[in-house]
């Protein structure tokens, strides 16, 4: 019921449709429950003097009262059903910025596929709790409360031959719809599985056809989809025993009633027009006791779906703005790591130790070392895509924690080792982030990564289609576009996480000369494996184990004989090995 109570918040911008289609559905059971008491007026009248003066006026009110039950019927569908849309609009757009408010670990702890089967398919079924159950439920309920009053009138006993199936229909109906609900969510659950493995392959396309596991793939896929439909077969078996038991139950009840009710007629207890008002009030109760049975389907189905996404919802952003944050000056670029500490998890153990280290705003500071020394993760607790503990990262002297995110992650521009591009236009790959971009600052921030060259040469220029996460490019260009995608910002910090790792020297060297210029008016930070790429820095920095083991310029560290000077070494020999 709690999910239900939060689900209803929803319907608070749209309560006066609400209310104007509760009234729609009102007024169309009132006169379409009038109807039956014209019909039973018409039977008794035919049986005395009858005039085609009469038959019109009781066919003109008949035809009257049903065109005006028609309208009101066609409004509530077109207010409600209408609403539902948007009470999915919102739900959809509140679900998807949660999403967006999500740390990179919620991502690595749920598939893909699974929230987009949240996402879409339980979605759709909590949707219907907005429109069709509402509209079947209050007809099903008006029905109800107006037409056994008017079935009472005619004849106590008769109604009271209603209430000898009722009993057996409520708990066939209790009993079906705990059934539906179980299954249905255990299915909902499979859909993820399946979306996330259709996700995954789709995704890794080329390792799949590297090592020729089409047929391997397709069969894993064929299990989990055979399995899927068993599993819908089994619901459906449950459904369509529902339905048509429950229509049994009611088809005995009006047999109980023809069959008392005739009788009743035959003796002159009731007139012939009172037994056909009867049976047509009857015949309009039938239809919302059927729907009963689609409501309840309905209901279970939506509240499995809405207790997933609620679990989504339930989930707080590890991440997010400080109660009272407030924005604070224009950030330079002078970083400081006080002391710092690291892990991914209490019971993990540290990937940051001791890290002590004040960059001033416009420097240049390089980071080498081994894979697995956190360099990375350096570089991401600067914009808090990882939450640094606090008095442990300094912006301007600014605790990156009392800074809007907004804010902080605005002023700082982020390659990163794994590049990731949207199915778009180069120029929008380019541009992403900036708003209202020129033409000639995207070809200034590809002319700064070394892209205008490869630009030239593909048919539509900018304005390629790069596909999906850029597979229409080189490894190189891919880097090379998220280069200029940093650049465009114009950020006050710039990281360049391992970004040249994809391109050969001689084009590293030419993209580094053109990012020089760049990096004078800014506070630079690159990660890379190559010495080539960090050279020039003003301060090189060698992590190991979690903590700088040495600091200084590369003619410093060299002179020095440590680590760096090792790795230094390592290369030029590999170099060497590779022009021989």
């Amino acid at each position: 019921m709690q999910e239900l109570r939060k689900f209803a918040l929803y319907f608070r911008p749209y309560k006066t449709h609400l209310a104007v289609g509760i009234l729609c559905i009102l007024a169309s059971v009132l006169t379409g429950l009038y109807i039956p008491k014209l019909v039973g007026q018409a039977v008794d009248e035919l049986r005395g003097n009858v005039t085609w003066a009469i038959l019109t006026r009781l066919a003109l009110t008949i035809l009257g009262v049903s065109l005006v039950s028609g309208i009101f019927l066609f409004l509530q569908r077109r207010i409600i059903i209408n609403m539902s849309r948007h009470v999915e609009y919102d739900l959809r757009r509140d679900f998807y910025a949660h999403l967006q408010r999500m740390p990179l670990s919620f991502f690595q702890a749920n598939r893909i596929g699974d929230l987009m089967a949240r996402a879409t398919n339980d979605l759709a079924a909590v949707r219907q709790l907005a429109g069709p159950m509402i509209m079947y439920t209050l007809q099903t309920v008006f029905v109800v409360v107006f037409i056994l009053p008017l079935m009472l009138r005619i004849s106590v006993r008769l109604t009271l031959l209603l209430f000898v199936t009722m009993p057996l229909v409520s708990l066939t109906v209790k009993y079906f719809g705990q059934q539906v609900h179980a299954r249905f969510e255990k299915i909902q659950e499979f859909f993820s599985q399946i979306s996330a493995r259709a996700q995954e392959n789709f995704t890794g396309v080329r390792v799949v056809r590297a090592y020729a596991q089409e047929g391997a793939e397709i069969a894993v896929f064929n299990s989990l989809n055979r399995e899927y439909a068993e599993r819908n077969l089994s619901l459906v078996r449950i459904e369509a025993m529902m339905r048509p038991l429950l229509q049994f139950l009611i088809g005995l009840g009006y047999v109980l009633i023809l069959w008392y009710g005739g009788s009743l007629a035959v003796r002159g207890s009731i007139s012939v027009g009172q037994f056909t008002e009867f049976s047509l009030y009857l015949t309009r109760l039938i239809w919302p006791l059927i729907a009963l049975g689609y409501v309840v389907n309905l209901y279970q189905r939506g509240t499995a779906s809405l207790k997933r996404m609620n679990a989504i919802f339930a989930t707080e952003p590890a991440i997010k703005d400080e109660p009272g944050v407030r924005g604070q000056p224009q950030i330079k670029g002078r970083i400081e790591f006080r002391d710092l500490h690291f892990r991914y998890g209490e019971s993990l153990p540290e990937v940051l130790r001791g890290i002590d280290l004040t960059i001033e705003a416009g420097q240049t500071v390089a980071f080498v070392g081994r894979t697995g020394t956190g360099k990375s993760t350096l570089m991401n607790l600067i914009s808090r895509l990882l939450d640094p503990p606090p008095g442990a990262v300094f912006a301007d002297g600014v605790d990156v924690r009392d800074y809007p995110l907004e804010q902080l992650r605005s002023a700082v521009g982020y390659v990163p080792q794994e590049t990731f591009l949207f199915s778009d236009a180069l120029a929008e790959n380019i541009a992403f982030g900036v708003e209202r971009a020129e033409r000639a600052e995207v070809e200034w921030a590809a002319e700064i990564a070394g892209l205008s060259g490869d630009v030239r040469g593909f048919p539509e220029g900018f304005d390629t289609l790069v596909g999906e996460r850029g597979i229409t490019l080189s490894g190189g260009q891919k880097q090379r576009t998220a280069i200029a995608r940093a650049v465009m910002r114009q950020p006050r910090i710039l990281i360049l996480d391992d970004a040249l790792s994809s391109v050969d020297t001689y084009t590293e060297e030419k993209i580094l000369a053109q990012l020089r210029g760049v990096m004078r008016e800014r506070t630079s930070l690159i990660v890379s494996h190559r010495v080539s790429t960090v050279r020039d820095a003003d301060l090189i920095c060698v992590l190991d184990e979690g903590h700088i083991v040495e600091r200084g310029t590369h003619d410093e560290l060299l002179a020095r004989g440590g680590e760096y000077a090792a790795l230094y070494e390592r290369q030029l020999l590999e170099e060497e090995l590779a022009a021989s």
